[in-house]
């Protein structure tokens, strides 16, 4: 049996300014290790994206564009941090843990490509990013059919999980553990995967579901819709990341 979710989890997640991961900047990340489901250490940053934060953006993580500005530190520098700490946690055996994973590690390596900085890849010498552990990606494929939202809230009430400030960075992270550790427990085959073979059938999964769910609005009147197959990173970053 495997005990991934016994072991080093690292929990990530970015607060932005907006939904689109090729587009938006950072303004909060957090980085939480656990171990054994215990907090072993947090790192927290805020940036000054160096774009205007939208309202609809800051009524969501609480951070407008003036507190940004005057508190936060240069986006280039914290995307390089954040960086250079989950690459550190992953050359030391650990798995990355982000709720709709995809989403923060495009922005990411986006970020860093915008910036001249190197990349994910780069960091780990042309090795694949990961492991990652996304639970999103995971409880899509294992409770494919239960109804309603699929938000991190949502998937924390099915778990148990407590999520003690939704849109927090830091608590989202510590939630997407939590989280992963409750898919785990409550599914042995999943618990059973090697890091490296979770991973690559959370790729998958997610293009599994990529594919359903594009056909689906197809068919419901969005001929032109497109899903990106690719995780953890999407397409459009990741033959240069």
């Amino acid at each position: 049996m495997g005990d991934w979710h016994g072991g080093v989890l690292i929990g990530f997640d970015l607060e932005t300014t907006g939904t689109e991961p090729g587009e938006s900047r950072i303004v909060t990340a957090a980085v939480v290790e656990v171990r054994g489901g215990e907090v072993y250490g947090r790192c927290t940053w805020l940036a000054d994206p160096g774009i205007p934060i939208p309202e609809q953006a800051s009524a969501i993580h609480g951070i407008s564009t003036e507190r940004a500005v005057a508190e936060g530190r240069p986006v280039r520098e914290v995307a390089d941090e954040i960086a250079a700490a989950l690459v550190e946690h992953w050359r030391a055996g650990a798995i990355v843990v982000a709720y709709n994973a995809a989403f923060d590690l495009t922005l990411l390596t986006a970020e860093l490509a915008r910036h001249g900085l190197p990349s994910l890849a780069d960091r780990l010498g042309g090795a694949e990013t990961g492991p990652v552990v996304d639970p999103l990606t995971i409880d899509r494929a294992v409770d494919r059919y239960r109804r309603g939202k699929r938000t991190l809230e949502a998937v924390c009430g099915v778990y148990g999980v407590t999520l003690d400030a939704a849109h927090d960075a830091g608590a989202d992270a510590l939630a997407a553990v939590g989280v992963a550790r409750a898919i785990a427990a409550r599914h042995p085959e999943v618990a059973a995967l090697a890091p490296a073979a979770l991973h690559a059938r959370q790729g998958d999964w997610h293009e599994r579901w990529a594919r359903d769910f594009q056909a689906y609005l197809r068919g419901q009147g969005s001929p032109d819709a497109v899903i990106d197959p690719a995780w953890p990173l999407r397409g459009l970053v990741a033959a240069g990341a």
